[in-house]
């Protein structure tokens, strides 16, 4: 009885471990059909709202410029990852460690955890990736003073980092500059679309009516 235990028990944890990895990739959400229109993101997966509208009300960044943000960094795509570098033929490795909705790195993703919790916390969640931009959005606001609905200059400071923003390192990089005026961009449009739908996703629940949501 007691080879059996042995033999048996860190097997069948492995195999519990298998199934639940497999659970949870099963969840991950396939990428919206039409990311260029943020009411038919939302159409489609109503609980991104939700999660969006409950990360606007605790760090200040709106629901446009968070899902810009993630259009941009992953295109909605849950285990977004850099691609691999090569030399010739040669594997060098991925660029950085970034990965999820929100492409968030290893190091700030755990400054995160320490802050927010590490359990059950996710990047391929997308309630924790609206989660992680506000809340690292709030602090570039009050580190740097940035405004929580400036698109443009809150994603200089998120992909070059704030220490790296301030040092002004993405003036040297047009490439960065012309993907922080597309996230602006496609900000302004989220924007517009959402005066158009927004008041329908307040409502979606079956505890929420008019003219008592959130």
């Amino acid at each position: 009885m007691n080879i059996t235990r042995r033999n048996g028990g860190p097997f069948a944890r492995t195999i519990l471990l298998a199934t639940l990895v497999a659970l949870v990739a099963g969840c991950a959400s396939s990428p919206p059909r039409r990311q260029a229109d943020v009411c038919e993101v939302f159409e489609q997966y109503p609980d991104w709202y939700d999660y969006a509208s409950d990360s606007a009300e605790a760090w200040g960044t709106p629901v446009h410029v968070q899902m810009a943000f993630v259009r941009h960094e992953s295109s909605y795509r849950a285990r977004a990852k850099p691609p691999y570098e090569w030399f010739l033929f040669i594997p060098l490795g991925r660029a950085s460690s970034a990965k999820g909705y929100a492409q968030a790195q290893d190091p700030v993703w755990g400054e995160y955890q320490e802050e927010r919790g590490r359990l059950f916390r996710s990047r391929s969640d997308m309630e924790d990736a609206l989660d992680f931009i506000g809340w690292y959005n709030y602090k570039t606001w009050r580190e740097l003073g940035i405004e929580r609905g400036d698109a443009y200059r809150l994603y200089l400071a998120y992909h070059e980092g704030r220490g790296g923003y301030r040092r002004g390192t993405w003036k040297k990089k047009p490439e960065v500059q012309r993907a922080a005026k597309r996230v602006r961009e496609t900000a302004s449009t989220y924007k517009s679309q959402l005066t158009h739908c927004e008041e329908r996703f307040r409502c979606d629940a079956w505890y929420q009516f008019w003219p008592f949501c959130r």
